[in-house]
């Protein structure tokens, strides 16, 4: 016996309230954005990087977004990167990506798509043009580890809420270069006068870099966002919320484009 054209109905309308409501439940569930996190290193491999990975997937859970946490460059390609809406070079250091590679991390940011570097990745790619300006400046030394005082420059950028105006805080405090680029806006600086700058590693020699020592910037790049921030080399750091809120804010105005302040 065949059913009923009522049963039938009966058994349309239910499916189609299941169908309906796995849709709402997908989308009341989905992440705001997705992350690729990448860890590779061909130079310095930092003891912080796990504590820091674990650091951001956590961050993921508590902001609702998703991390996927990868150290293979073959996945810096331009099916893979489709995916993301951000990319995060963490504590990268070195020649890391091939030419091929190099070519579809530029079309990802060419595609408006966004870039977080934290600590080393301005010691990441350093004789690749389009990369330093991408980062804004390049890592040139750093003296050893030692208390300073940080500064907040500017607070139109989301993260830095949980930061005082001048805070006492210990890392590895990098020189830099001059900027690759004229637009930085810049976030954070230490203030030279409260630590000893002076480093030497043979020939490399490190002074400071005076009255204006930047510690973290953004930029709007070649139709991409990027963010960087030198802070985070000790893994106690991933411990901090301060500083980590400081991470989520970057992570979130280069994959979204939102959070900087607006007026009324």
């Amino acid at each position: 016996m065949h059913p009923c054209p009522q049963v039938l109905i009966r058994q349309f309308s239910k499916l189609m309230i299941a169908v309906v409501i796995l849709i709402y439940s997908s989308l009341a569930y989905s992440s705001q954005f997705n992350v690729l996190l990448f860890t590779k290193t061909a130079g310095w491999h930092h003891k912080s990087i796990n504590g820091a990975v674990q650091a951001i997937e956590k961050l993921g859970d508590k902001h609702h977004f998703n991390v996927d946490w990868q150290e293979g460059a073959g996945l810096i390609n331009d099916e893979n990167l489709q995916k993301y809406d951000a990319i995060v070079f963490l504590l990268t250091s070195g020649d890391i990506l091939n030419n091929e590679q190099q070519n579809a991390l530029q079309r990802y940011i060419q595609s408006g798509k966004g870039f977080v570097g934290i600590h080393s990745a301005s010691d990441t790619e350093k004789n690749w043009p389009w990369y330093t300006q991408l980062v804004g400046h390049v890592f040139k030394i750093h003296p050893q580890i030692q208390s300073a005082q940080l500064d907040v420059i500017s607070r139109d950028f989301p993260g830095l809420e949980y930061f005082p105006d001048t805070v006492l805080w210990t890392d590895e405090w990098y020189e830099f270069g001059s900027a690759k680029v004229d637009d930085l806006t810049y976030l954070l600086s230490v203030d030279e006068r409260t630590f000893n700058p002076d480093a030497k590693w043979n020939d490399n020699i490190g002074k400071g870099m005076g009255a204006f020592h930047p510690v973290a910037w953004y930029h709007e790049f070649d139709g991409g966002r990027a963010f960087y921030t030198a802070l985070g080399h000790k893994s106690i750091a991933y411990q901090d919320n301060a500083f980590l809120q400081h991470i989520y804010g970057g992570i979130y105005w280069a994959a979204t484009g939102k959070g900087i302040s607006v007026s009324p």
